[in-house]
This record gives C-alpha cells, structure tokens and sequence, in this order.
C-alpha cells in the first residue's frame, strides 16, 4: 500500500514550498492547463479562415485531443501512483510547453493537428496527478477543500482561456500567436514551480504494469462511483456543446461575430460554474447532486428555447443556468472521488472519473460536427441541447431512485 510522504517542515534554508504554498501552486498549474486547454475555441473560427479547412476538419482537430487525452487517461493514470507525483508532471508539463511552441509557429492543418494531440496527452496525464497530489495535500482541518479546488478549477481555468483568448485575438496583435506566447510563459513558470513542490507519494512497483490501458473501478467502490457517472456525463457533455460548438454558434445564428463574444459563451457556463462550485461548497452531496441535475435540465431547455427563437438574451439565460448544473456537478463528483478513494487508489479513480467525462464531453461534440455539414449548425445546436436536457433530466431521476432505495435498505 501507497503511503503520503509528508513535506517536511519549511526552514529557512529549504527549497521545498511548504504544503499550504504546494497547495496553492498545484491548484495554479491544475488552472493553467484547463486556461490551456480551453484557448483554442475563440481561434477555430480564426484558423478555419486562415487555413481554408471544412467544419469536418475542424471537428478532427477537435477530436484529436480527446482522443490524446483519453488515451492519457487509460495508460498514465495510475502512473504516479507508482512512481511518484512529480515525476509525471514534469513530464507533462515538458510536453504541453512542446504543444504550446507548435501552436505558437503553426502554418498549416497538419501542425495543428499535432500540437492538440500532444496537448491532449499532456492534459490527461496532468489533470489526473494534479488532483490526486490537490488531495495528499489536503489541509487536515479542511478535509473538502481538495475536492472544491478539483471542481473549481478547471471551469476557471476554461474560463480564463476561452475569455482571455477572445479579448486578445480581438484586440491583440498576433492573434495566432500571442496567447501561446503567454501560455508558454505561463508553463514555464510551472516547471520552476514544480521544483519546489515536495512529493507526496511513495514509489511501489508495477509502474510498467500500469501502463496497460484500463479503466478500473475497486469493487468496494463501485456502487458509490456508479452513483455519479449519469451526473458527469450530462454534465460534461453540456460542456462539450459549448467548447466544441458554442463560438460557432454565436457567429452562425445570432450573427455575432466578435471574438469576445466567442470566448464569453464558453465563459458564461464555465464562470457560473466555478462561481457555483464555491457557492455550494458546504451543501450535502446529495443536495448539490439534486442541483446540479436540475440545473442542468432547465438550462438545457431554456438554452434550447433561446436558440429556436434566436434570442441572445434567452440563449445567455440558458448558459448561466447550466453553467451552475456544471459547477455543481464538478463540485460533487470530484469532492466524491476524492473522499471515497484511498491514497493509492486515487489516481487511477481520479482517472477513470476523468475518463467518463472526457469521453461524454468529446463523442456527442464529434457526432455534431459531422452533423453540422448535413443538416445546418441551427437543426445540430438544437438536437443537441435536448439531448443533454433528457440526459440531465434522466441523471436526476437516478439520482432519486438511488436515495429511495438508499432510505428502504436503511
């Protein structure tokens, strides 16, 4: 069994950060690959432009990245748990600067296509050991604080990419350029960080074995992860809609063609989100559960209703309101993993979570964008938006079945 190497106390004359201050700069790098990860979505439109590429195009460049990521997540995620945190952080910051820097010099689809599987890789490697190290060095007198800082913030993170980037490709100069330039420097300053943080898992063995790819669930734990896999997959397929389609929409069927605005549909549901996250933090997890699918419904309709009547204003309404599904939902589903999985477990559950809702955040995006050539981006945002109003509406009715039956058996 893994144990948590405690950081030793900070002296003077340490070069390791003490376990508040690793804390703080773990959360720092955990948002700055979501801002990453995110920065794209204002520049598609960009780069379709500048590069004569179809929507199907555009939708592989969107799958790549997932197809990265996901594999990242099957064969990394237990990694540091057998060879320590750091180790595999370095790594994947190492290889998200590569991805920045072919970003920065890209000149055609095929560079493009490369630096977002490369991220991909990079932020599936990253997303599942920067949690797992957010929870060995949980404060012991805040037991949830890990939890709330794993559902915050990557919709800050993706808040702050997709914003930042619509204002610079707007009004910056270099608008292919400068926010990988920044990002850049943002990783950077990553590593250096990184150097000081103190590890907090010992090395096993089977560090090779872990390489297979799997998504493996304990058997003690699969009822209650079971429990929240209908709330993550509507939740993050909600999220794919709007990272996947949502710029694209705001141009295609409201006509609003600022870059700005494309960054803020993406900002509406992820700030609404973290704001959410926070708000909620001290609710029961079943509470939060019970929101965050009802938020999810409501907001899928409304934001449905918005684009039908293609109103701005209602379609904005709809954002915000699934915004604070998704918060909540990232809330009570990272919090859930993170106290239900030991410490040597956590990694390769933090995982499997991760997996489930990168893979309902990229399918349903993928399928639209095939869809969005044969039958118009309008027919495609609307199908789409019921769907994941169903779906939340389905996952909130789980949610109930499973407290009825949790009462009956007690």
């Amino acid at each position: 069994m893994t144990t948590v190497v405690d950081a030793p106390p900070a002296t003077p004359g340490s070069r390791r950060l003490s376990r508040p201050v690793a804390f703080a700069a773990i959360a720092a790098i955990l948002v700055t690959f979501a801002a990453a990860s995110a920065a794209p979505s204002p520049l598609y439109v960009v780069y379709q432009q500048l590069f004569h590429f179809s929507a199907i195009t555009l939708t592989f460049i969107f799958a790549v990245y997932v197809v990265g990521l996901v594999g990242a997540l099957l064969t990394l995620g237990a990694l540091s748990d057998h060879v320590g945190r750091r180790p595999v952080l370095a790594a994947a910051i190492a290889l998200e600067a590569v991805s920045l820097i072919l970003f920065l010099t890209a000149g055609d689809v095929t560079v493009l296509l490369v630096a977002r599987l490369l991220q991909g890789i990079a932020t599936g490697a990253a997303f599942t050991t920067l949690g797992a190290t957010l929870v060995d060095l949980n404060p012991p007198h805040s037991p949830g604080r890990a939890g709330l800082i794993n559902g915050i913030a990557p919709t800050t993170g993706l808040s702050i990419g997709a914003l930042g980037c619509g204002f610079l490709v707007q009004f910056g100069p270099a608008p292919t350029h400068l926010i990988w330039g920044l990002l850049l420097a943002a990783m950077i300053l990553a590593g250096i960080s990184l150097a000081g943080i103190p590890e907090t898992s010992a090395r096993k063995p089977g560090a090779k074995a872990s390489l297979a790819p799997k998504a493996k669930v304990p058997s003690h734990l699969r009822g209650d992860f079971l429990a929240i896999v209908p709330i993550i997959i509507a939740s993050w397929a909600i999220a794919g809609l709007y990272l996947a389609l949502g710029p694209s929409v705001a141009a295609s069927v409201f006509g609003l063609t600022n870059h700005v605005i494309g960054g803020l549909v993406v900002t509406l549901l992820c700030a609404s989100g973290a704001i959410t996250s926070f708000a909620m933090r001290k609710l029961r997890p079943q509470t939060v559960l019970a929101l965050a699918g009802t938020f999810l419904t409501v907001g899928g309709l409304v934001g449905v209703l918005g684009v039908q009547v293609e109103n701005i204003w209602v379609a904005a309404v709809g954002a915000v309101l699934s915004g604070i599904g998704f918060g909540a939902a990232a809330l009570a589903q990272f919090g859930a993993v993170a106290a239900m999985a030991a410490p040597h477990e956590r990694g390769e559950l933090l995982a499997v979570a991760l997996t489930v809702a990168y893979v309902a955040f990229s399918i349903p995006a993928v399928i639209a964008g095939f869809a969005d050539t044969s039958y118009g981006l309008h027919s495609t945002a609307l199908v789409y938006g019921l769907g994941v109003a169903v779906l939340s509406a389905l996952a909130l009715g789980a949610q109930a079945l499973r407290k009825r039956n949790t009462q009956r058996l007690a």
